[in-house]
């Protein structure tokens, strides 16, 4: 079963760390719950603007959605050729 992991982005914003946890996280997980807290600076333009950055910055393909100051990131699978 593939769980839904969370991570949170505080007063640091996207930071090096951030990203290569993240990074890590995706390698088991295919979505990541992202909440940012209220010492990020939260608003709803900087939600926007963090999760462009995320998806701009992670060497993995990603998409995201946002649910009120929350991030959902679903890492983008490949297609897998059919065998005969």
């Amino acid at each position: 079963m593939n769980k839904v992991a969370t991570f949170q982005i505080g007063k640091n914003g996207i930071s090096t760390t951030v990203l290569q946890t993240l990074t890590r996280m995706l390698e088991t997980h295919k979505f990541i719950r992202i909440a940012a807290l209220q010492a990020s600076g939260r608003t709803r333009d900087s939600i926007k603007t963090m999760a462009d950055s995320l998806v701009n910055q992670l060497p993995v393909s990603c998409t995201y959605t946002i649910i009120g100051f929350t991030i959902i990131l679903r890492k983008r699978t490949e297609p897998t050729k059919h065998r005969r």
